[in-house]
């Protein structure tokens, strides 16, 4: 009996790094074109909360960059690649985590807008595989969900904060920081 728990208990220990190798990387290439600019893949990690896989974010630069206040204020195009790996995510999670982490991002009043604006993108249904794409481009943020485009958001400033979400420097998940950054 107790090598039987033994076992189970070795297995769940290792089914994290089952996840993690579950095939994300054909979502995840080095190099990806978005909106015309070839971008390579500077890093990438899963968010976790609890111990559940959420979603595996990749952040695309024009040159790979472990400096996370360069890579916020560069204008320059960039973009961040959001795989939603969990069910448990729905629009109104979405809603809470963005408002959570925007919060924690910048206290620029002037950007609530563009925020909802981003909000709204999330209240269409939220599936496990919708891949989203954040495509900055000197002045804008497209946005594209499984290859459609969805919103464009303006602005450097919205940019900033977007990004400050995950390399401000108070991120959702540090780890998540570190893997974006190369680390």
């Amino acid at each position: 009996m107790r090598t039987l728990l033994k076992f189970w208990l070795a297995l769940l220990c290792l089914l994290p790094f089952a996840v993690l190798a579950d095939g994300n990387a054909n979502n995840f290439p080095a190099q990806q074109t978005f909106a015309g600019q070839a971008l390579t893949l500077n890093g990438k990690g899963i968010r976790t909360k609890l111990m559940f896989n959420l979603y595996t974010a990749g952040l695309y630069l024009q040159g790979k960059s472990t400096d996370a206040a360069a890579i916020l204020v560069a204008d320059q195009p960039m973009a961040m690649r959001l795989e939603i790996t969990s069910g448990m995510i729905t629009s109104d999670k979405m809603e809470e985590a963005v408002r959570e982490g925007f919060k924690k991002s910048t206290s620029d009043p002037h950007i609530q807008p563009r925020i909802e604006q981003l909000i709204a993108v999330f209240k269409a249904e939220i599936k496990e595989r919708d891949v989203y794409d954040f495509v900055y481009n000197p002045s804008s943020t497209i946005i594209i969900k499984n290859g459609k485009q969805t919103a464009t958001i303006a602005g450097a400033d919205f940019k900033q904060a977007f990004l400050g979400i995950w390399l401000g420097d108070n991120p959702v998940q540090a780890s998540l920081k570190k893997a974006l950054l190369g680390q």
